[in-house]
């Protein structure tokens, strides 16, 4: 989910996680998953982003939150 958000950004600008809940509902074993993300709030500073993991018969495999914090200008330096 960061990474995909971080994609986002502008150069002077890197992201970080303040919190990451993960809710595994079932196993996979040698089968494809699919991730769909999706920024569900983006503030100035803040950002909430679900993402749904499923597996190849469509079936909901994993739940997850994470709040991310924009850091920008000398908070992003060497980040």
């Amino acid at each position: 989910m960061g990474v995909a958000f971080a994609s986002t950004l502008e150069t002077n600008e890197t992201i970080t996680t303040v919190e990451l809940k993960i809710n595994y509902l079932k196993p996979v074993w040698n089968e494809k998953i699919i991730a769909k993300r999706e920024v569900m709030k983006r503030g100035k500073t803040i950002v909430l982003i679900k993402c749904d993991v499923f597996d190849e018969g469509g079936s909901l495999v994993t739940h997850a939150l994470s709040t991310c914090m924009i850091l920008r200008g000398e908070k992003s330096a060497d980040r």
